[in-house]
């Protein structure tokens, strides 16, 4: 995190920490919710909001987890920790300004990645993603899963 960044401190190092590669399968992509289109209340958008809004995301659409994004990224297990989450739209942005040194990314026209933000204006079954091949953050429909990947992180 930079001195810029919510809840820095020059006294205690801390972060986010990227998984090494993503969790969905390159052109199949996953949905955001199972389709049950309700307002989970993940709308937390600040670096720092990813685990809460994947939490409410997990809460609201239950089992089998893996089925959607945020599901999916609580399941990696990278490194043995048990701790990942889907990032918000900001700490999905950090790793988009940080993408190079983070690596693996797809930065081509595929390159749309999940965040844990919802949308609760209209319309109301939306979500933040960002395009890696731009950078642009965008809104698009929670069912939208073509080509749309998974990149967990967690936080220390």
């Amino acid at each position: 995190l930079g001195s810029k960044d919510p809840g820095y401190d020059v006294n205690t190092q801390h972060g986010i920490i990227a998984a090494t590669s993503d969790q969905t399968v390159p052109e199949i992509g996953i949905k955001w919710d199972k389709g049950t289109y309700t307002n989970t209340g993940a709308t937390g958008t600040a670096i720092g909001t990813g685990f809460s809004n994947t939490n409410k995301i997990i809460t609201s659409q239950g089992e089998p987890a893996i089925t959607y994004a945020a599901g999916l990224a609580r399941a990696y297990k990278g490194g043995g920790y048990t701790d990942w989450y889907l990032p918000s739209k900001d700490e999905l942005n950090k790793l988009y300004l940080n993408r190079v040194a983070i690596g693996g990314f797809i930065s081509n026209s595929n390159g749309l990645y999940w965040s844990s933000s919802e949308i609760q204006s209209y319309p109301y079954h939306s979500a933040w993603l960002q395009d890696f091949s731009n950078g642009g953050p965008l809104s698009i429909f929670k069912s939208f899963d073509f080509d749309v990947n998974v990149r967990a992180i967690r936080s220390f």
